[in-house]
């Protein structure tokens, strides 16, 4: 990784000019990547940016370690540090009511909002489960215990100690006692009712978004598998939807959504795993146009982390935490055909 994490950096002064408040990042070029231009190369270090949002970000945001602005058509050198001053994007705090579905001494469990990214970054820093967390328990330090993606909505876990934040990060590495069940709305519906999703998977090279996953092929990637149960069947003129229950056996990155996509069944709203995955870059740069929308039909991917089982880090006490289907994914469905 060439993002450098703050004990890997090397002093940095603040720019005169750099707004107080910017959030700073700090990359290292690689010796594979040298002689790429500015904007390519940190195109592949930026979570999910397009070409435009790259060359963009570097003509406002991009200097040298020295403070220098950089162009985005120039060429970084091995071992060249470069320096993202960036701005918070949402500098409005927004009141969101995250509900609490457990809270003792040693942890906390919520229902984490669809669109709420769970951690700080540069594009999103006040308006996080982390940030939020904070303000509503301002005299602790709460530790994500596992993530959920920004349009995933569910149950989340928080630890308010080191041993509790310690000990359940056990079980999810070991998922010794560990159930975790998701809901999900499709496009089109599986013609079983229930079945079992067993393939590989590896980040997709084809893809220009750093997280896309794809199906390997056999005796590659990491092994996944996935059990499907189909909950409701409902159709509008001619297409069709379904209201599924994801059972994970492993946990990869973005596996329920790519398993179904595998099995033709993909999630409702998925703008990389969907019908375009240009969808991402466009809403990555604000340049979604109502066909688009269109074309999604809801805002979000239609994923909600339903279920969670896990042991108390503490008592050892086996826990089963529930959140209920999301207003969003609930009208979605009622304004459908059952069949």
């Amino acid at each position: 990784m060439t993002r450098l994490a703050p004990h890997e950096r090397p002093e940095v002064d603040r720019p005169a000019d750099v707004d107080p408040d910017a959030v700073m990042t700090v990359f290292r070029v690689p010796k594979e990547m040298a002689g790429m231009r500015v904007d390519c190369f940190l195109q592949t270090q930026l979570k999910d940016s397009s070409r435009t949002r790259a060359k963009a970000i570097v003509k406002v945001a991009a200097r040298s370690l020295e403070g220098t602005r950089l162009r985005p058509n120039a060429r970084v050198a091995a071992g060249q540090v470069l320096v993202l001053w960036r701005p918070p994007w949402d500098e409005v705090e927004l009141e969101i009511d995250i509900g609490i579905l457990y809270e003792d001494g040693h942890i906390v469990i919520i229902d984490k909002p669809a669109g709420l990214p769970v951690h700080p970054s540069a594009r999103y820093y006040r308006n996080t489960v982390v940030k939020m967390m904070a303000r509503k328990f301002p005299s602790e330090h709460l530790v994500l215990a596992h993530r959920l993606d920004r349009e995933t909505s569910g149950v989340l876990v928080l630890a308010r100690t080191a041993a509790a934040d310690r000990k359940i990060k056990k079980q999810f590495e070991a998922r010794t006692g560990v159930e975790k069940s998701y809901l999900a709305i499709t496009w089109g519906w599986p013609e079983r009712d229930e079945f079992r999703v067993e393939l590989p998977l590896e980040r997709d090279p084809k893809s220009r978004l750093r997280v896309a996953m794809r199906v390997a092929a056999p005796g590659h990637g990491l092994d996944a598998a996935t059990r499907v149960t189909v909950l409701e069947r409902r159709q509008k003129d001619d297409r069709r939807y379904a209201l599924v229950r994801c059972d994970l056996e492993t946990g990869r990155q973005h596996q329920i959504r790519v398993h179904l996509k595998a099995v033709g069944c993909p999630v409702l709203g998925d703008k990389i795993y969907g019908p375009d995955s240009e969808l991402h870059a466009r809403f990555s740069d604000g340049t979604l146009t109502e066909a688009d929308r269109s074309v999604l039909e809801l805002s979000r991917h239609a994923l909600h982390a339903a279920r969670l089982v896990i042991r108390h880090p503490i008592s050892d006490e086996p826990m089963v935490i529930e959140a209920p289907l999301p207003a969003d994914m609930r009208a979605f469905l009622d304004a459908l055909d059952p069949v």
